[in-house]
């Protein structure tokens, strides 16, 4: 973008501090005039924080330093005043009423009413076009809950565009989205700039800042790092590498995005640790179609193994089911540790069998938030901070106090809430809970999602030392190089089938895909074989 566009935004000097914590220090951000311009940091630098000042969230008078927007000084006091002006903010939790239809989302809090009485048809056709612009075609009286989260993110900006937006702000907006609905909002985004709309893009992902941006401000420890062109003129080729942001990002290079793996040399390495025999599992309402059908998998001590699939191909679902039947209608199938058949029909069961799973959505499954990180991470292990059935508060400081200094969790005590901390920081705390169970099987579900790239190093580096342990590993993940990087082998799925087994020498994004998006008409249920495309209509990613 040319650097002689007029700025739409300058922020100038914002300090924010909360107590104890300085999260925000003399930073510098300008934003030009159509311009897309993304904002890179490490999980807590400070650019949430960042774009909550400028919204509102954390209105007037609570942070030092200067908002000019259009040329114009801003003291927004809250949402609603950064709103009027145009500024517009997407969090990652989206803020959707799931039993509201489609337009009543768009307009709530802005309703089309008189006296109180709402204008049902202005309303309905106000949202139709809305939802047109951004590109749905799912009628305005559509539950929210009967979407999927690709067409919820859009529903989101139709929100932002009912309200005039000038300046769209998205936090993290595909996160957790797949491929497909990853690259619609990333055009539509390319569609707002065409209009002259301005858009602050928080993202973790490299390669679609390199994409869709124009500029790059880089923070660091609360601090502005530098600003980097990414493209010259909207058409342009990015002048700029992943690495180069990397470096700005962590402050120094990254020569491996994956740490060296010490494979396990114990007296049982290859022996089969875990497998999975004919697994089946149907969906939990409607209870004719398999989420799961037959699945066969196995890993052995020390390994690690993938299991890849793009959205609604039953991965979760699997991991789920397995794991204490928490997810579906279990329908058949066994399950060994050691090779002996165990029972993991409840969640007890499976955590007193050896096995542990990491959720995807930490947020809601993995922790208490409101809870503080000593107690979040003894959680599934009670019994060994206890004494006699009452729980030891110094024998579980204790163990904290040891997980926050190896897994180097960033919290000022371990009483700090977990709901404080930044995501990377939460996931750590998250796997030191599992990590302090004791198990022998591990099944890590998305382990990396929606943390920045020092953040993953150090989880990655985690994984690798519990494989060099003889833990057995279940990788889940969306990112396919993650996976290459990581894994011994790689399973895929779809449909809720075994799709095709993979090797690491001979895995390739290219040779996952091909599994990945087999044919429906290929019906048999052996390795390399599937009964269809995905079901992305629910909202469980997996």
């Amino acid at each position: 973008m040319s650097s002689g566009t007029a700025p739409v935004l300058e922020m100038r000097s914002i300090t924010k501090t909360f107590p104890g914590v300085k999260a925000l220090s003399e930073v510098e951000l300008t934003v030009r005039e159509g311009e897309i311009h993304a904002i890179c940091g490490e999980n807590g630098a400070g650019k949430s924080t960042l774009m909550k000042v400028l919204s509102g969230v954390h209105p007037h008078g609570s942070y030092q330093g200067d908002i000019v927007f259009r040329g114009e000084p801003c003291a927004f006091k809250d949402i609603r005043a950064s709103e009027r002006r145009g500024i517009v903010i997407i969090h990652q939790e989206l803020a959707l009423v799931p039993y509201l239809s489609l337009a009543e989302n768009i307009f709530l809090g802005n309703e089309h009413a008189t006296r109180g009485v709402i204008h049902w048809n202005d309303t309905l056709g106000h949202a139709g076009k809305l939802l047109r612009r951004v590109g749905l075609t799912d009628p305005p009286l559509t539950r929210v809950a009967d979407i999927g989260v690709g067409k919820q993110q859009l529903v989101e900006i139709a929100k932002a565009l009912s309200k005039e937006v000038k300046l769209l702000i998205l936090d993290e907006p595909t996160a957790a989205l797949n491929d497909e609905d990853s690259a619609k909002l990333l055009d539509l985004l390319l569609e707002f700039r065409a209009q002259g709309i301005s858009c602050i893009l928080i993202s973790h992902k490299l390669g679609e800042i390199r994409k869709v941006a124009d500029s790059v401000t880089i923070l660091r420890d609360g601090r502005t790092i530098e600003t980097l062109t990414v493209r010259e003129t909207p058409d342009a080729e990015p002048v700029v590498s992943e690495d180069r942001i990397i470096r700005g990002m962590v402050g120094r290079d990254l020569d491996h995005r994956f740490p060296e793996r010490t494979p396990y040399e114990g007296d049982d390495a290859g022996e089969t640790a875990f497998a999975v025999s004919g697994w089946t599992v149907h969906h939990p309402i409607d209870q004719q179609r398999k989420v799961v059908d037959n699945v066969s998998v196995e890993v052995r001590r020390g390994e690690i193994v993938g299991i890849a699939g793009l959205m609604g191909a039953g991965r979760t679902e699997l991991a789920m089911s397995v794991f204490g039947r928490s997810y579906g209608r279990y329908a058949a199938g066994s399950v060994y540790v050691d090779g002996r058949e165990v029972s993991t029909r409840t969640v007890p069961a499976a955590v007193r069998h050896g096995i542990a799973y990491v959720t995807e959505d930490r947020k809601t499954y993995g922790l208490n938030l409101g809870d503080h990180v000593s107690r979040n991470i003894s959680l599934a292990a009670l019994d060994k901070v206890a004494h006699r059935g009452v729980v030891s508060e110094h024998e579980e400081t204790r163990v904290a106090e040891r997980f926050r200094k190896s897994m180097n969790i960033k919290a000022p005590t371990v009483f700090e809430p977990v709901g404080r901390l930044s995501g990377g920081n939460q996931q750590k705390v998250v796997l030191s809970k599992w990590i302090f169970a004791g198990p022998e099987v591990l099944i890590l579900d998305e382990p990396t999602r929606g943390i920045d790239v020092g953040a993953k190093y150090e989880i990655y580096t985690v994984i690798n030392d519990l494989a060099a342990q003889g833990k057995a590993v279940v990788f889940i993940s969306s990112e396919l190089p993650e996976l290459l990087g990581m894994c011994d082998r790689i399973y895929t799925m779809a449909a809720g089938r075994l799709t095709g087994e993979v090797a690491r020498a001979d895995a390739t994004q290219e040779v996952l895909m091909r599994h990945m998006t087999m044919d429906r008409s290929l019906t048999a249920t052996t390795p390399g074989r599937t009964d269809g495309p995905a079901d992305q209509e629910r909202g469980l990613t997996g």
